[in-house]
């Protein structure tokens, strides 16, 4: 089945850690998700999820969530297995990342409080493929500095602007179906604990 995030974008993407040290916020993988639907037969809708996320925040403003490709949950475990290796291509591109300035946006979201942050320019970096996007997200920051930051709206991600249409024609193929879609819309709820 076409699975493919987002990755809100957010596609979410979604972080390559490095210098955590430096970090100020670092995201909860067991407090975090990132969901994807895929359609199947012009009509069937599935959810799934990604289980292993990695993200952060840095002092500075610079956003990014990393999302482990082999980590799809389908619930369905030769469909895992073929998204991991046919669509995702994971020995070659094992994570997608998401990454974004919010520099000019970090002072409002250091204050306690829920605020909707639209149109944040990302980046989706999946499958070699780079792709400028523009995200909605809803940032609740807590008393203790913690955040919570959630898709507003759904990301929709294109299976051409990452070059895996085949890889989705050769999943219809094997599961032997009528249709997949190409596009999936993926969202995201992301916890990020102060450090």
């Amino acid at each position: 089945m076409f699975k493919t995030l987002a990755i809100a974008g957010l596609s979410l993407s979604c972080l390559l850690v490095s210098g955590a040290a430096s970090a100020n916020w670092q995201l909860l993988n067991d407090k975090s998700q990132l969901s994807f639907v895929s359609i199947k037969k012009n009509s069937i809708a599935e959810a799934s999820h990604f289980t292993q996320l990695a993200g952060q925040l840095s002092d500075q403003g610079q956003f990014s969530v990393n999302v482990d490709l082999t980590s799809a949950e389908t619930f369905i475990p030769i469909r895992n297995e073929r998204l991991s290796k046919i669509l995702f291509e994971s020995d070659t591109f094992a994570n997608a990342v998401l990454t974004a300035d919010l520099s000019d946006k970090l002072s409002l979201i250091k204050q306690p409080g829920q605020y909707v942050l639209k149109g944040i320019s990302a980046e989706l970096d999946f499958h070699g493929h780079k792709k400028p996007l523009a995200v909605d997200v809803l940032v609740s920051s807590a008393a203790n500095g913690d955040l919570s930051v959630a898709s507003f709206t759904p990301i929709i991600i294109n299976s051409d602007d990452f070059k895996i249409t085949e890889g989705v024609m050769q999943l219809q193929k094997l599961a032997g179906l009528p249709s997949i879609a190409n596009a999936v819309p993926v969202t995201f709820a992301l916890t990020f604990k102060k450090q």
